[in-house]
């Protein structure tokens, strides 16, 4: 199907469409491409957005002159069966309760939307990707529903909070955090996440088609994951976790220490297990000027083999 990762050959346009689900009354909104003919299926992704943007703006961008800007067109073209859904109080998922969707609110979001695909799919176990905040999200829903999960990658994770710059700022607002329950956000606040770590690891134009997606959707966000990764990490063990995992660590991303992932990656239990650390990524990986070298890792772990042994 293909001769590099970046070159597809023989392969049928990718089809949209959305899908929704419930849990209990909150109304879900979900997003699946799909190859139209694809020579093989190699898989199904549920990809998990972090605190600040819904899913379609994080994983389906469309950006005039960058035709693979879209991770779920690049997975799709390569035979994966791609998912994403918007948490609730983000996006079109329903924002009526006076809740501040936290981390835990998530992982049930999770829960509800897999039991959704998995009944679409076959029942087959998930392949997951989770950034920042969705990658705690991603990891609490594995924690709770392990036979639902084959492999899953965890980009921007946090453990501890233990030597994190962006964290340590972000707690100077955490009673605002505390007091409200959305957040508002705009222009320059996307702008800023490009801008406080490690500034020029994204190109304007991409930067812009993404705040253009995000407020075409949202003028606020939930305050929840905010407080979760300011004042009750560590949410969870790496003990948990019993699935193959990996972590992923842009260069410059500062939500987390490599020291404090290197002991989270060190006490995972199950031996098949990868550390990736991103050279020039800072925060938002998949719009990043080196976002091919994202996807090309995430593609090689979500196809690497299983192991026959393990001793």
């Amino acid at each position: 199907m293909t001769d590099n990762l970046n070159t597809v050959v023989g392969i049928s346009e990718v089809r949209g469409t959305e899908h929704w689900t419930k849990k209990g009354d909150v109304r879900l909104f979900m997003w699946h491409k799909v190859a139209v003919a694809p020579a093989q299926v190699r898989g199904t992704i549920l990809f998990v957005h972090g605190s600040s943007m819904a899913s379609q703006p994080t994983f389906d961008l469309k950006v005039p002159g960058r035709d693979d800007a879209s991770v779920m067109d690049w997975f799709a073209q390569r035979g994966f069966e791609c998912w994403c859904v918007d948490m609730e109080g983000y996006g079109r998922s329903d924002k009526t309760r006076p809740i501040n969707s936290d981390i835990a609110n998530g992982a049930d979001d999770l829960a509800a939307a897999s039991e959704y695909i998995l009944k679409l799919n076959g029942g087959k176990a998930l392949l997951v990707y989770g950034i920042s905040s969705g990658a705690l999200r991603a990891a609490a829903f594995a924690a709770q529903h392990p036979d639902r999960v084959k492999r899953i990658a965890l980009d921007a994770f946090v453990w501890t909070g233990e030597g994190s710059p962006t964290l340590a700022d972000r707690k100077k607002k955490l009673p605002d955090f505390i007091a409200k329950n959305r957040r508002p956000i705009d222009r320059a606040f996307v702008q800023s996440i490009f801008e406080r770590d490690h500034p020029g690891c994204a190109e304007e134009e991409v930067i812009e088609a993404f705040a253009q997606a995000i407020l075409a959707l949202d003028d606020s966000m939930p305050t929840g994951t905010y407080v979760d990764m300011c004042s009750r990490l560590p949410l969870m063990q790496p003990e948990q976790l019993t699935m193959s995992v990996m972590i992923m660590r842009g260069q410059w991303d500062g939500i987390a220490s490599f020291d404090d992932l290197i002991e989270f990656f060190r006490r995972l239990p199950n031996p098949d297990k990868q550390f990736s650390v991103m050279p020039g990524i800072s925060h938002a990986s998949f719009q990043q000027k080196n976002y091919l070298l994202v996807y090309d890792l995430l593609y090689a772990y979500f196809t690497r083999a299983d192991p026959v042994y393990l001793g």
